[in-house]
């Protein structure tokens, strides 16, 4: 079954302190590599590049995304055989039916790029196909799940061009109040890339039924989170992953689920699950739960597929 991702943090976890030094993504203990991706039927993922202006006091986040990128580049260029830059839906299709994995650009925290609207045009041709408008603090763009405040005239005009550019806007770590405000002037489907059912697991950075089903209405999709903290109490295994999917599905939402995983950028995962080599077993366990084979095989790869033809076409 084919794997198509719509977060990891691997990019930043590669880097040493400084910013400037890499870990090959080869292979490497984290939860991303080359070697274990590829072992997967096909593989798709979006690399998140993570910036904001509380990650370092020494290293502006300029220089992390500017480190961050040229950690994909090389990684591309070392390996020309197996991983291979996907900038179209056409592009993620064709390097998986050759037997590579496509690798995708997207923005977590635009810190890196000064919160500017006016780079998202350069962004878009480098190939970025998604973006957040926050992490956890309030910006220049918005407020965040864990400060609160709505979209600013600047975050208007950030969506705005995004969309324009044919990059997705990611809703996840947003306040509810900049959700909503994001829905009000869309004009492209929306989604949330890592966040679960607030329903199933009650934390701010979950989302609650209304979220998923307007996310729903614009022809986004929510990514599957599996760090720990969102999906639920200890012990946390892929059945408690399964329950935010179920809940999503009873809600009728089975064409707006994904996955997103958050992996290489959260510490804990659910009991078994090691990397991204695993994510068979939860395609599994969805169907010991009854889930209809086309429907998971719509999760781990159409459904993400819609959604970017849909933004980035």
């Amino acid at each position: 079954m084919n794997v198509l991702d719509l977060h990891c943090d691997t990019l930043l976890a590669v880097l040493e302190e400084d910013g400037r030094q890499w870990e090959s993504l080869t292979s490497r203990p984290g939860h991303v590599d080359l070697t274990r991706g590829g072992k997967l039927d096909g593989y798709a993922q979006l690399f998140a590049i993570f910036t904001t202006p509380g990650m370092s006091t020494l290293i502006p986040p300029e220089r992390v995304f500017a480190a961050a990128l040229a950690a994909f580049r090389r990684t591309l260029a070392e390996n020309p055989d197996r991983f291979v830059q996907a900038k179209t839906p056409a592009e993620i299709q064709a390097a998986v039916d050759g037997g590579k994995i496509a690798g995708i650009l997207s923005l977590e925290g635009p810190a890196g790029i000064g919160f500017d609207p006016g780079r998202l045009e350069s962004l878009a041709a480098e190939g970025f196909r998604m973006t957040t408008l926050t992490w956890n603090e309030e910006n220049p763009l918005a407020g965040s799940h864990k400060t609160g405040g709505g979209l600013t005239r600047q975050g208007r005009e950030f969506v705005e061009k995004a969309q324009r550019y044919g990059i997705a806007i990611d809703v996840s770590h947003l306040s509810d109040q900049a959700f909503w405000d994001v829905m009000d002037i869309t004009q492209a489907p929306v989604s949330a890339s890592h966040s679960n059912s607030r329903s199933v697991y009650p934390v701010s950075r979950n989302l609650t039924d209304q979220q998923f089903l307007a996310i729903c209405q614009t022809g986004g999709v929510v990514g599957l989170n599996l760090y720990t903290g969102f999906l639920g109490e200890d012990p946390v295994t892929l059945e408690t992953a399964c329950r935010h999917v179920l809940h999503w599905l009873e809600l009728g939402g089975e064409a707006h689920i994904a996955l997103g995983g958050d992996l290489d950028g959260c510490e804990c995962l659910p009991v078994s699950f090691t990397g991204v080599d695993c994510w068979p077993e939860l395609a599994q366990a969805l169907l010991d739960r009854g889930v209809p084979q086309p429907t998971v095989e719509d999760l781990f790869w159409n459904n993400a597929m819609r959604m970017l033809e849909r933004c980035c076409t």
